[in-house]
Order: structure tokens, then sequence, then C-alpha cells
């Protein structure tokens, strides 16, 4: 496919898995490998491949507009790297992100063949140790703006009643102020942005390593640790004896802070807002997203979500 050809809605290639195999061709040509025999891993905000023929994972952004993001986010592999930070590499001498279709790709090294996700007692070395690095200017960090992304991202939701945007909305017109107000106590600095374990995966040689560097920005620190303590607390996917672990090996319990539950009402309300993306593409996400927004207008049956 000759790049900014079959345009979808937004632009770019159509985001289905006919249309992004094309997407796939040209991109691993550019960048001399082999697409032939790849695996679909998944489909959502981006579409994840893994190479048959060489052990590297191919990323497709859904959003088309993340070209920055993800030349930042392989400067910040690279310097990880330097840094001898367990995370996911980039493979040497591809020059990259590639824009395809309209669409921004991206190649990281495969951590293994099959995915296995590390503890949570890993999570927080992982992420202890980041804290602890002075990021250089170079890297061009941006300042993470959780309300900012909140919109942006409430913008996106599609398929979804005007009774829930409403509700909504004027949740997150709440919580804007009561954020406003929260008082952090960990230093402000670097955060990996999306800190859970869904993103620290086992090495194929048993080590864990940090992936899904796209949100790495400057906040508090307080922003790497919530959804653990939500996962746990809320949801009921940690045991009380994995959090208690993550608290021990981090230093630092994030339920005993003042700001916790406004903390976790954001991060929860962007948890839902990404879900309602995907209400009028996925069945799956449409049942899920319905019964999210059920459980905050009730405030019970948090323990019944799904991991997404």
């Amino acid at each position: 496919m000759i790049s900014g050809s079959g345009g979808g809605q937004d632009g770019g290639t159509e985001f289905t898995a006919e249309a992004l195999e094309a997407v796939l061709r040209e991109a691993c040509g550019t960048a001399g490998l082999d697409p032939d025999g790849a695996e679909l891993l998944r489909l959502g905000s981006n579409a994840v491949y893994r190479l048959s023929t060489s052990p590297i994972i191919v990323r497709i952004a859904r959003d088309p507009d993340v070209l920055e993001e993800m030349e930042r986010a392989v400067r910040v592999a690279r310097w990880l790297e330097a840094e001898d930070l367990p995370a996911t590499r980039v493979p040497a001498g591809v020059t990259q992100p590639l824009v395809v279709g309209g669409r921004v790709v991206t190649f990281w090294e495969s951590v293994q063949e099959h995915e296995e996700y590390a503890t949570v007692g890993e999570l927080a070395d992982l992420l202890r140790r980041l804290h602890w690095l002075e990021e250089p200017e170079s890297l061009r960090l941006p300042y993470f703006d959780p309300l900012a992304k909140l919109s942006g991202s409430m913008r996106q939701m599609t398929g979804i009643t005007e009774e829930d945007r409403t509700f909504l909305e004027e949740r997150a017109a709440r919580l804007n102020k009561d954020y406003d107000r929260l008082d952090f106590v960990l230093p402000f600095g670097m955060i990996h942005g999306d800190g859970s374990i869904g993103n620290v995966l086992r090495h194929r040689d048993g080590h864990a390593v940090l992936i899904d560097l796209d949100g790495v920005a400057l906040a508090p620190r307080e922003w790497d640790l919530i959804q653990t303590a939500m996962f746990y607390d809320r949801y009921g996917w940690h045991t009380k004896a994995e959090y208690g672990e993550f608290v021990h090996r981090y230093g630092f319990d994030l339920m005993n802070w003042p700001g916790y539950e406004t903390l976790a009402d954001l991060r929860e309300l962007m948890m839902v807002a990404w879900l309602g993306h995907q209400v009028g593409s996925s069945e799956r996400s449409a049942a899920e997203f319905a019964r999210r927004v059920r459980s905050l207008r009730t405030g019970e049956g948090r323990d019944s979500w799904g991991p997404f």
C-alpha cells in the first residue's frame, strides 16, 4: 500500500486487520525486515504484531497524531538501555518511527515468544529504579497533564449515549476541582505514565522489563503507584499480599495518602473514557463500558470489572 492511500475516517489507513497488513508489509520492507508469517497479537490502541522471522514486535498506532510521542518513546528506550534499566529495547540499525498509510509504526525487540507478566513486586522495583534516575533534557519529556489527557480522551468517545456522556463530563468537572487541591508528597520527576502489572513482562532470560514507554513524562510520582493500589483496593485484581509486597519494595503506601481517593477517581475515569473509544466497534468493550458507568453511578459493583 502506498503511504496515505486507503484512508479511514481519521485520514489514515482503515484500522482493521485486513487493511493494516499492507501497512505492516511496507513498514517491514522499509526497515529491512521480513513480515511473512507475522502474528497479530492484539488490535486496540495499537495493532501489535510479532514477526516470525526475527525477534521483533511491530506496533501500528490507531491514533495518527502520535508521531512526536513515538519519537520520544524511542529516545527514552535508547536512554534507558544506556542506563541499564530493564525496559523494552529498540532494534539497532532501524530508523524509526515510520509513517505508512497515515499510521505511525515502531519496532521493538521481543521480550519472549509468549507473553508472561512479571510480579507486582518486580514492578515496584522497576518503578523505584526509574524514579531515581535523573532524565537528561535531551529527552524533551512533556509535563503530564491528566486533566487535558482526560478531556481529550472523552472527546474521542463514540457510540455512547448522551446521558452517559453528560454524566461522565459532569464527573470530570468535579474531579478537576478536587485534583487542583491535591498536595502531593512524593518528588516530582520522571514517571512511566502507565505503571501497572500490564506493562511489566518476564524476559526470556527470567528478569522483568518495563514495556510501553509512550507515556513517559514529568509528573508527581504518585501517578505511577495509583493503578496498583486501585487494582487491589477497588477491583480485587491484586491480593492483599501482592499489594503489601508492592508497598514494601517501593517504600511508600499510596493508600495512606489523603489524596488517594481523588487520584483513584480520576485515574478510574480515564480508564472508563478509554473504553468509551471502542464502544462502537467491540461488543465486549461496550458491555464493559456499560458495567463501569453503572458502577460509577451507583458506587457498587467495581469488583465485577474485567481487566482490559
